[in-house]
């Protein structure tokens, strides 16, 4: 089964849909010992279907417009954070005290782009800020009791597995029996009712559209409670296709600029305090006009505010509830910290990437990038079942989860030829399949415009549909500079 049929049925869709997908297969985009271009293009590819469907649903459209998913838009969208100049300047990458090192019996690798997880890494190994000093440290522990006594402390790091040992794990066994993509109805309210068919909009519409751009996320509004690179990447999904999304964090923890602005297009950005007084207020005025609620915090992290998707369901009937985790909402590492990097290499990716002396990465932070669009689908298909049958729905996805897919499920181009099927669009059989085509690299995928700051290089969404939109309706602006209410 190719890798957008896998991902297609984790979301239920009408198998007959996939057909309306052509694919353009670029060799040397993100390439990888693992089917990484497969399963990038896979999740791009369903969530632009996605979107097509809810579009025509939303529009009367007697046909789901056609999707085409270009390896090379693919590529630069999953290494955008890379891409990303701001008046010119190249974008921060890892600090210092983030990778991978040498343990007693292997290597582990931390976390601590953030000054709180640097904090608590250092406190952990009772070491000073140098890496020298961390280092030296690191080399007389053991990985797993490294791994085990940073997270103790509230800090991040993991030992280095082979995915046969993170299969052995429970966690790894947890993760490995849910579903791709967890869905379901938290209620049996009423069939969504569009308040207007896909209205019009300023964002500049694809070249194979001479009209606006069908947006079908219009008019919906997005409440947008993640952090980091997935949860930002759905929502920054949803505001492309038209949705008013609105970021709110907490005033007081620290965010990196660049990461935020690479992720912040289309939205706009707030800060709110959810304990109590005005802030609690705010945020209940908000639900109370919101359409989805979507949450990159650790599973149970934000149930004490009352923000499980069972409880805001019954405050806001209708809602759809998506959910993103490092680890899964389940098993030994359900209440975990992770990020792309550390999952990287507790499952057995670094070791399969790498070498018997140095573990390896990803092309691109894919675990983030292809996770981020499996929410927004999962998303995008909520709505369009609401549509028909009601309910208040939830969608759940995790990076772990998207690695036991890409590690155990997803397969080169060409290989299903030899079980007598098709190839995923290699052009040689493949009837969705627009042919291969050379990659040298992301700049016809990049694109630059004025921003409150300052001139921005970017890479332009991968998301394309027959006249969908090509690039956001606004850049983005610095953290927390608008205001909490919808527009």
């Amino acid at each position: 089964m190719r890798a957008i049929e896998q991902v297609w049925s984790a979301l239920e869709g009408d198998p007959a849909l996939v057909s309306r997908v052509s694919e353009v297969v670029r060799g040397e985009a993100l390439d990888a010992r693992l089917p990484v271009r497969e399963s990038a293009r896979a999740c791009v590819g369903a969530c632009a279907l996605a979107a097509a469907e809810l579009g025509a649903r939303r529009a009367g459209l007697a046909e789901v417009p056609g999707v085409r998913v270009d390896d090379g838009a693919v590529a630069a969208a999953f290494t955008s954070e890379r891409h990303l100049r701001v008046g010119g300047r190249e974008p921060v990458s890892f600090a210092p005290l983030s990778r991978l090192w040498r343990t007693a019996d292997g290597w582990v690798r931390t976390h601590a782009n953030y000054p709180h997880h640097r904090a608590r890494l250092l406190d952990a190994l009772s070491a000073p800020a140098d890496v020298e000093a961390v280092g030296s440290l690191l080399a007389q522990r053991s990985a797993l009791e490294v791994e085990e006594s940073v997270y103790a402390a509230g800090g991040l790091a993991v030992a280095l597995r082979t995915p046969e040992q993170w299969a052995a794990t429970g966690q790894g066994g947890a993760v490995a029996r849910r579903p791709l993509v967890e869905r379901g109805r938290l209620d049996a309210s009423h069939a969504r009712v569009f308040t207007s068919s896909v209205p019009p909009s300023s964002s500049p519409v694809h070249p194979s559209s001479s009209a606006s751009p069908l947006l079908p996320a219009a008019g919906l509004r997005v409440l947008d409670l993640t952090r980091v690179i997935a949860g930002p990447v759905a929502t920054r999904t949803l505001a492309l296709l038209g949705a008013d999304v609105l970021r709110l964090d907490p005033p007081g923890l620290p965010e990196l600029s660049d990461q935020h602005a690479d992720t912040g297009f289309g939205k706009r950005s707030a800060t709110l305090g959810l304990s109590g007084g005005r802030g609690r207020r705010t945020f209940e005025e908000l639900l109370g006009a919101a359409d989805v609620v979507v949450t990159g915090y650790r599973p149970g992290a934000l149930d004490r505010f009352g923000l499980s998707p069972q409880a805001l369901a019954g405050r806001r009937p209708g809602l759809v509830v998506a959910q993103l985790s490092a680890w899964g909402a389940y098993g030994p590492w359900a209440g975990r910290r992770g990020f792309d990097s550390l999952v990287q290499v507790a499952t057995g990716i670094a070791a399969v990437e790498g070498t018997a002396e140095r573990p390896g990465a990803l092309p691109a932070q894919a675990l983030d990038h292809g996770t981020g669009y499996l929410l927004a689908a999962g998303v995008l298909r909520a709505l369009t079942e609401q549509s028909y049958e009601g309910g208040s729905r939830y969608v759940r996805v995790a990076l772990a989860r998207t690695a036991a897919w890409l590690t155990g499920a997803v397969r080169p181009d060409g290989t299903d030829k030899a079980d007598g099927g098709t190839d995923g669009g290699s052009g040689s059989g493949d009837a969705n399949g627009v042919g291969d085509e050379a990659y040298t690299g992301p700049e016809p995928w990049l694109a630059e415009r004025e921003s409150r700051l300052g001139r921005l290089r970017y890479a332009l969404p991968p998301v394309s549909f027959t006249g969908g939109p090509a690039d956001w309706a606004r850049p983005p602006g610095p953290w927390g500079a608008d205001a909490a209410r919808w527009m």
